[in-house]
């Protein structure tokens, strides 16, 4: 019909073969990703994510006993998949065996020894306990999800200790594709996290009319430390105090939820603001654990790629195409000769 091409026809000058564009496109698109992928997401950044994530799991179980952890009837779920929680597995003792060995497994997390050893041990405790347990908070969820999330980037992790800084570049492998494409999905699992909680709130009158925090404030169980308790009138006494209070709430979660989108200065604002935030809940309504779960989540989303606390000079690596500081050079006086003076060296002439 006149629409094929036909084969002996010289190629256009100028113009790529139709099996070239493809090839040019996904080279061209290697390029845009390379500095991005050539930078290792290991690095100490990571480490007290997953720190602050162990401390909290580990914190409730050292806390409280299995009585007040498990069912009314002393007895964990252990019913479909959950059967295969640690409680159910070791129910030995009231499930005392099983806090304890869950408690040893999260201080090894915790100290940041050998993160790729770790990572199973890690998600298996924190699923658990929202499988066996059902003494929980948000914070207990939102772990168990990202220790699930982060299998894939702590498998792939190659060094000791997760304080280190990141190992030096060796290209671009498939570990660290795998690594940076989970660290994507832990970032939409926050952005989501946040999103909701911020829609959600939408929905309630005491949030749109900006009463909320006033009575959550004064919710009993709720309720901030007595020594709060000045401070905390004085912020929800008026209607402008409260108001804005709580309206800050609903603006700072919008914020964080987008927060990916937004220049690296802006995000490092919004960190700030919201470790202060999750810091300011864990101490005013005592949700500690949700405090420690949300802030290591926040390291996770917002923290530069390979961000290392100690040694950021060291952790860009040489062909991740970002800026370095160029090495100081110290000036070597040259040996005093007689010959130096009067006769230069032949490569100075």
């Amino acid at each position: 019909m006149g629409l094929e091409r036909p084969a002996d026809r010289a190629p256009v000058p100028g113009r790529p073969a139709d099996g070239d564009l493809l090839t040019r496109w996904l080279a061209r698109l290697g390029q845009r990703c390379r500095p991005a992928l050539a930078v290792a997401p290991w690095a100490s950044g990571l480490g007290l994510a997953r720190t602050l994530l162990a401390t909290g799991t580990g914190a409730t179980l050292l806390v409280n006993q299995p009585a007040i952890l498990l069912s009314m009837d002393g007895a964990g779920d252990c019913t479909g998949p959950a059967a295969a929680g640690i409680w159910c597995v070791l129910p030995a003792a009231h499930g005392q065996l099983a806090r304890w060995i869950g408690i040893a497994v999260l201080v090894v997390v915790a100290s940041g020894w050998r993160p790729r050893w770790t990572a199973l041990p890690h998600w298996y405790i924190s699923w658990s306990v929202i499988a066996n347990l059902s003494a929980l908070d948000g914070g207990d969820h939102i772990t168990a999800a990202l220790t699930l999330l982060l299998l894939p980037l702590v498998l792939t992790d190659p060094r000791r200790w997760h304080w280190q800084p990141p190992p030096a570049a060796t290209g671009i492998g498939t570990g660290r594709v795998v690594a940076q494409a989970a660290l994507i999905l832990i970032w939409l699992q926050v952005a989501f996290v946040y999103l909701h909680a911020s829609i959600a709130k939408l929905a309630v009158t005491e949030w749109t009319d900006g009463t909320a925090m006033f009575y959550w404030l004064r919710t009993p169980g709720y309720e901030p430390p007595t020594f709060l308790h000045p401070l905390t009138e004085a912020a929800t006494d008026s209607a402008v105090g409260v108001t804005l209070f709580t309206w800050s709430v609903l603006v700072l979660e919008f914020a964080l939820a987008l927060a990916r989108l937004f220049p690296p200065g802006l995000r490092r604002v919004l960190l700030v603001a919201g470790l202060a935030f999750h810091i300011g809940i864990a101490v005013v309504l005592e949700l500690v654990t949700f405090g420690f779960a949300m802030s290591g989540a926040l390291l996770l989303y917002l923290l530069p790629v390979g961000h290392s606390w100690r040694h950021s000079r060291r952790s860009i690596p040489r062909d991740s195409g970002l800026p370095r500081r160029p090495p100081r050079s110290r000036a070597v006086a040259p040996a005093a000769s007689p010959s130096a003076t009067t006769h230069p060296p032949p490569e100075t002439l």
